[in-house]
């Protein structure tokens, strides 16, 4: 008797080949759209969780790759992300000093 086990996410391309590798049938579909970018960001949501929970470098790796293709597929360039990186290290730094802000008063 067959187990099936139901999924429903997104996976990386060469899931279903790998897969096959271990014998293992899979059914897919391809999405576009809205649909993808919906998707990646439960992805996103997912691979953040699991950096969370597990705090390693893989995880990290994991975050880039979907960062990648949200990046793509909005249209934007590495760069330009780069650019706006630097320009907000810029004007407001970045996180080296540790700070933690616990009040304000106005």
């Amino acid at each position: 008797m067959e187990k099936i086990t139901k999924f429903d996410k997104l996976v990386r391309d060469n899931i279903p080949e790998v897969l096959e590798k271990k014998g293992i049938k899979s059914v897919t579909r391809q999405i576009e759209g809205e649909e993808y970018m919906k998707r990646l960001i439960e992805k996103l949501r997912e691979e953040v969780q699991e950096f969370v929970d597990d705090n390693n470098q893989e995880e990290l790796a994991d975050i880039f790759e979907v960062l990648g293709a949200i990046i793509e597929e909005k249209g934007f360039t590495r760069e330009a992300i780069e650019e706006i990186r630097l320009k907000k290290l810029n004007e407001r730094g970045g996180f080296k000093n540790k700070i933690i802000l616990e009040q304000t008063e106005e």
